[in-house]
């Protein structure tokens, strides 16, 4: 059954369709496997095996209902289920149940998947972080704030599994991890029943083991039909180079990884040059943080005023002055952000694609820190959707991921790119 459990997501629906393998024999390789290594990873909030079998086994009698029919996938714990406690990472949720699934959850559930359960996040999203370490090595962070659903899909536990990104909750846990991970257009994917963090930046994404994974989840929380990837050459493809502004956080190993990537495309046939971010990008970071705070002050309200003494430290610390960041602040932090994602669009018509790190390294040393964000902002913040690729190992043998970024509203044209980038890079 473990064998079983080492599919990708698609690799798994393909065999399904074709009647040579039951979603009930799925889920109980995926439960196999979270039996058998949980203890050292703790990647779940809650589980209910029972309950997922008897799904999978609703979903083998029942005609295919949609792309991800019999498909075992995981929620993060910030994200809404009816049948499943949802805690968003704090003990003021403690044994609360929501009336409703949010609406990724409930899409991909009409779509055919099996829930298994849900995974661990930090305290709403953000930097208090969880009980879940590295499946690499359990003395590293996984990284956050989808710290769960990286290391359940990474150490195989789930086929496919939910994050969202805020600052770089996705692709740095998924780049520490080593599994792909996707970041989708702002906006694209609905962020209903997902408790708020920021709302300007929040965004729905995924994580998967494979490029051709992506597809799937998309066709299921968008409810369009599912969009096979056509073949793209590497060479003649316009590749931009973009260390971003905070190219000196990243380690000297993870510049080397990245530039020898870049190098190797450009030896496939790839145009590759460099791409400066200049003019509004100055004040990217303040100004964008800035925002954040704003944000996430006023979506914690409730619990700001009647449960500060269940926020963690960190938590009391951001919110014991508030306001910290005052109206007319914010609507200045907003138009810097106008302004960069329309430099950055401007600027990315010459290319089809923008490297960057996913993070500044391998995932850190210790559980009490979740990483640097530092070049997760950019796509984040401008709308744009990017894809992290695991293709890289540091020093320490820990997994490193290479990031793409496409262009707004254009998700399936990253995916083939970063299958074709992919492919190149792994010959």
């Amino acid at each position: 059954m473990n064998d079983l459990c080492r599919l990708s997501a698609n690799e798994a629906v393909e065999r399904i369709n074709q009647g040579k393998l039951t979603s009930e024999e799925l889920t109980q390789a995926c439960l196999e496997r979270i039996e058998e290594r949980e203890p050292e990873v703790e990647a779940w909030m809650h589980l209910d095996a029972g309950y997922s079998l008897a799904q999978a086994r609703e979903r083998d009698r029942a005609a295919i209902r949609g792309p991800v029919h019999g498909l075992p996938f995981a929620v993060k714990d910030i994200m809404d289920t009816a049948d499943m406690p949802t805690g968003y990472g704090s003990p003021i949720y403690q044994g609360y149940r929501p009336r409703a699934d949010a609406a990724c959850v409930a899409m991909t559930r009409a779509a055919g998947g099996v829930l298994l359960g849900k995974t661990v996040t930090t305290e709403f999203a953000s930097r208090h972080p969880g009980k879940t370490k590295n499946p690499h090595d359990p003395t590293h962070t996984p990284g956050g704030s989808s710290s769960g659903s990286a290391a359940a899909v990474a150490d195989f536990m789930a086929f496919m599994a939910f994050g969202t990104q805020t600052l770089g909750s996705v692709i740095r846990p998924a780049s520490f991890c080593g599994c792909v991970g996707y970041k989708p257009s702002y906006g694209e994917v609905s962020t209903e029943g997902v408790k708020e963090n920021t709302g300007s930046f929040d965004t729905v994404g995924l994580f998967g083991r494979a490029v051709e994974d992506l597809p799937l989840f998309r066709a299921a929380v968008t409810g369009e039909p599912v969009r096979a990837l056509e073949a793209v050459s590497v060479k003649g493809l316009r590749v931009g180079l973009c260390r971003t502004p905070l190219w000196d956080r990243a380690q000297d190993y993870t510049q080397a990884l990245v530039e020898g990537a870049a190098a190797q495309l450009a030896k496939a046939g790839a145009a590759v040059t460099d791409l400066d971010l200049g003019g509004p990008f100055t004040d990217f970071e303040p100004m964008g943080r800035r925002v954040s705070d704003y944000e996430i002050a006023r979506a914690l309200s409730w619990e700001r005023t009647h449960h500060f003494d269940l926020l963690s430290e960190f938590q009391q610390g951001k919110m014991k002055d508030w306001p910290v960041v005052s109206y007319d602040e914010y609507r200045e932090a907003e138009g810097v952000m106008s302004a960069c994602r329309a430099y950055l669009d401007e600027a990315s018509k010459a290319f089809d694609v923008l490297l960057t790190p996913s993070a500044t390294g391998e995932a850190p040393e210790g559980l009490d820190n979740t990483g640097d964000t530092s070049f997760n902002i950019l796509a984040t913040w401008t709308y744009v959707p990017c894809v992290t690729l695991p293709v890289f190992k540091g020093p320490s043998g820990l997994p490193v991921g290479l990031q793409l970024v496409g262009h707004r509203c254009r998700d399936h044209r990253l995916f083939e790119i970063s299958r074709a980038v992919l492919a190149a890079l792994s010959s």
